[in-house]
């Protein structure tokens, strides 16, 4: 799914590998321990903002996100600020099956020295997809199923139970909002017309949300952003959206709309002309402070702006009235 990457830049213009810096801050992880066995809470970094916020909702606490808004985790390169982050840590979540590519390495080198846990990892396997161009590797782009990302729920909450957060009353709630998600996006999606149920989006990250709730999902490229929109993916979509009447196409936060142009441009040219249905957040969440910024923001988000985009019925605030609130 990703390319081998060399360092990032600022890794080779200071000398300093990765190696060699994670060796030079090989003593923080035991000072970190230290410190909560002395009372302090453990500290917690999660790679993205979807893990992040399943965190604090856990837990009620702070939890770092090193990945924020707009941020694509298939190209995302660790900093060095990054790397202290995760060094100082006691428990560090990640989503694993291949997403964030470039942490494989330091998260393997940290591992033995704290607590590391690859939150989707713990869905079962015969209920992941695979991708088309990887057969061994899943697509990783479960949280947009609330059932599958409860799986996580429970994965994350085991691990800070271990550490001493008692989540016993915050995995109820958590369960509960994604439950009322699922039922909100059934209800609401239900109401597109039939022949509008097609969604095209920048990149292959739809497919979990396409399988639960029974829609055609299309992407420009595959399910890596590493993937190349091909001038035969772009001519086969063109003629979907005219033969299927499609009237509306959504960009993504965190994925350059360019090839997504390139397919109005080419439907425009055979005079059928699609609209923009709105921006969806796929790699990463809305920003940070608003409802959008949450998981359960982003994923009403997402519901609310397809369905009134392809002629379904769903309320502009979405289903808490929280939508576009700016808090």
């Amino acid at each position: 799914m990703q390319r081998e990457r060399t360092p990032p830049r600022h890794f080779l213009s200071s000398g300093l590998s990765r190696r060699a810096l994670l060796g030079g801050l090989a003593a923080l992880p035991f000072a970190a321990r230290a410190a909560t066995a002395s009372g302090t809470a453990p500290v917690i970094v999660a790679t993205t903002g979807m893990i992040a916020d399943l965190a604090r909702t856990l837990t009620g606490g702070p939890v770092q996100a090193l990945m924020g808004p707009g941020m694509d985790p298939h190209s995302y390169r660790p900093t060095r600020s990054d790397i202290l982050a995760l060094s100082r840590a006691d428990i560090l979540l990640h989503h694993g099956l291949h997403l964030e590519a470039q942490f494989t390495d330091i998260l393997a080198e940290l591992a033995p020295k704290k607590t590391v846990l690859a939150v989707a990892e713990s869905i079962p396997k015969d209920l992941l997809l695979s991708d088309p161009a990887y057969t061994d590797r899943p697509d990783p782009h479960v949280w947009f199923d609330p059932t599958l990302w409860q799986h996580a729920g429970k994965a994350v909450a085991a691990t800070l139970t271990q550490a001493g957060f008692d989540t016993a009353a915050t995995s109820e709630g958590f369960a509960a909002t994604a439950t009322a998600l699922d039922a909100y996006a059934r209800d609401t999606l239900a109401t597109v017309p039939e022949q509008a149920r097609v969604l095209v989006t920048a990149h292959d990250a739809f497919e979990y949300f396409g399988r639960a709730y029974g829609w055609q999902v299309e992407g420009i490229q595959g399910i890596s952003t590493d993937s190349e929109a091909g001038l035969a993916r772009i001519a086969e979509l063109v003629d979907l959206l005219v033969t299927r009447d499609i009237q509306a196409v959504f960009v993504e936060s965190s994925v350059s709309d360019r090839a997504m142009q390139a397919l109005i441009e080419g439907a425009a040219a055979r005079d059928h002309y699609v609209a923009i249905g709105g921006e969806l957040f796929s790699d990463a969440m809305g920003p940070d402070t608003t409802y959008e910024g949450t998981w359960p923001g982003m994923i009403d988000h997402n519901i609310t702006t397809i369905a009134r985009a392809l002629g379904g019925t769903a309320p502009e605030r979405g289903m808490q009235g929280k939508l576009n609130a700016g808090t």
